[in-house]
């Protein structure tokens, strides 16, 4: 169980180290009026809803690892959380930022494909939180 405490603790400050980065780095894009961004209702949006949801899931990762380390979930029950929790936080904040790098009419490309992967992974995850807690 140590062994998945300190995976979740470092996913959870090295994204939300990434994420805090992009952050930065998107309003650098807006405070310069950069045409990349600016120009772009859909990218913004998008671009936006990855730092989001990756920030947001960083901090998931966090409270997983304080979790785990005062609860006794089971091995498989944990490993199974683990993996889906991980899974959400590629797939949703990647889903976005592909969605909005590459998008036509407004719409977002077929990266966005990669979010609805993450939230059922996200779901799966809480879900199996949820019903662990009231064992």
């Amino acid at each position: 169980m140590a062994k998945l405490v300190t995976r979740h603790r470092r996913w959870g400050w090295g994204s939300l180290a990434l994420f805090a980065l992009i952050g930065l780095l998107l309003e650098s894009l807006h405070g310069f009026k950069l045409a990349v961004l600016v120009d772009h209702e859909t990218r913004r949006t998008m671009w936006r809803l990855a730092h989001a949801h990756g920030a947001v899931l960083a901090l998931v990762h966090l409270g997983f690892a304080a979790q785990l380390a005062s609860d006794a979930l089971g091995d498989d029950r944990a490993r199974g959380v683990s993996l889906a929790l991980r899974i959400a936080t590629i797939c949703m904040p990647a889903g976005f930022a592909l969605g909005g790098a590459w998008y036509w009419d407004g719409d977002p490309g077929l990266g966005i494909a990669l979010v609805p992967v993450g939230a059922v992974a996200l779901i799966y995850a809480c879900l199996r939180l949820w019903w662990a807690s009231g064992e």
